[in-house]
């Protein structure tokens, strides 16, 4: 984590607005409110249009949990934050993934583990990252696996969690109960 304590607090929801209430609604995972959605609630009007963006990357894209995981915890990884990291390890668990998969979503797309598609997703993710761009041949690879509206989802896919990521970090959220810290990500 890059900050020990929260610059922007999390809003307890019992003390949520209707605004608040409107903007987050039922944004619960494991049956409670996570702090990303807590400290969302500071600014409703955001939070309500980014909901919108967040759950088409979350349940409605057309590439599969597994694929969507690997591109999310890529980014989270190289982007530093121990909040996104934490949260996805949980959920890339329930996608398909083995801990040793997570764990070689940290090498990139040189470890041994992966198919050919989904080295091609951590590399597409691993440029998005450091040039805001899919070279000529990385997309090439990935469209001998997915077809266009694929192609775009994982784009959006990267960009959501490269903005997720830096808003995590700069705003301070913290781990929520159950998440651990990877050590290499500790401050």
């Amino acid at each position: 984590m890059r900050m020990n304590t929260p610059r922007v607090s999390p809003v307890d929801e019992a003390d949520w607005n209707d605004a608040q209430k409107a903007a987050i609604g039922n944004a619960k995972m494991g049956g409670r409110t996570l702090n990303i959605f807590k400290t969302m609630a500071n600014h409703p009007g955001l939070a309500k249009r980014w909901m919108v963006f967040a759950n088409h990357i979350m349940g409605k894209s057309s590439i599969t949990l597994r694929d969507r995981e690997i591109v999310i915890l890529r980014m989270g990884w190289l982007c530093k934050s121990g909040y996104e990291w934490g949260q996805h390890v949980l959920i890339g668990l329930q996608c398909d993934m083995s801990k040793e998969e997570i764990e070689q979503v940290k090498t990139g797309a040189e470890s041994s583990v992966w198919s050919d598609n989904e080295r091609l997703l951590l590399k597409a993710t691993d440029e998005l990252h450091d040039d805001a761009f899919i070279s000529n041949s990385t997309w090439q690879g990935l469209s001998k696996h997915y077809d266009t509206e694929q192609l775009m989802d994982i784009v959006f896919t990267a960009g959501q969690y490269n903005l997720v990521s830096m808003a995590l970090n700069t705003l301070g959220v913290q781990l929520d109960e159950g998440m651990t810290l990877d050590d290499e990500l500790r401050a």
